[in-house]
């Protein structure tokens, strides 16, 4: 049994502008200079908690918290305004069908994101009946822990040798090696596709029509 894991905000799904905004407005709000949108591309994929630690260059935890919820009370808010801003990268859902079609194949998610943002954004989009496993920091350690893969082979009894993950930042990639998976890193997302070599990718995908055959070869299928 082969198990194929997302990451979604740069992987799955274009959020990247009403992230960076929604961060502005967030920190801005609270007396803080906001944070450029290529330094909110470096902190997508992290647990809200560790991405405003790591924005603030501070250890402080409870302000953090206080920050992540205002910026989810933002996020919420503006659902309505940014229809048509949660877009799937060109041909995502092509592949997604192709791979969900797939006998001896199961599909999941690993993400920053909590857990109602995923089932919001995959019941939009029509394909929550794609995945069999949902690993957000609901409940895991944030990104790069290993505990949201290892967490998804319990669940779906898939070994880490038929196990991988796809994602376009360093945090996916150190989250599948350090649990002992397969890792594709896809150029399209937040980090760069050298910085993903660098993480350990085993390969870099550069558009969605070369992801299946990319897993055949990794996977061995």
């Amino acid at each position: 049994m082969n198990l194929v894991m997302f990451d979604m905000d740069g992987t799955l799904i274009d959020t990247g502008s009403l992230i960076a905004e929604h961060m502005a407005t967030t920190f801005v709000g609270a007396g803080l200079a906001a944070p450029g949108p290529e330094q909110v591309r470096r902190i997508i994929g992290l647990s809200l908690p560790q991405a405003m630690l790591a924005l603030l260059g501070s250890q402080d935890i409870e302000f953090a918290n206080k920050l992540a919820d205002e910026y989810r009370q933002h996020y919420r808010a503006s659902l309505v305004s940014a229809e048509g801003r949660e877009g799937l990268f060109p041909g995502a859902r092509e592949a997604l069908d192709e791979l969900h079609g797939r006998t001896g194949m199961l599909l999941g998610i690993a993400t920053g994101k909590g857990l109602n943002g995923v089932h919001r954004l995959t019941q939009l989009h029509g394909i929550a009946e794609h995945f069999v496993t949902l690993q957000t920091p609901d409940h895991n350690p944030s990104k790069p822990h290993p505990g949201m893969m290892l967490r998804a082979m319990e669940e779906t009894g898939a070994d880490k040798s038929q196990t991988l993950i796809v994602g376009d930042t360093t945090f996916d990639i150190e989250m599948g090696k350090a649990a002992g998976t397969k890792t594709i890193g896809v150029s399209w997302g937040y980090h760069n596709p050298d910085e993903l070599l660098r993480a350990g990718a085993d390969i870099i995908v550069r558009d969605y029509a070369d992801l299946p055959a990319a897993i055949d070869t990794i996977l061995g299928a």
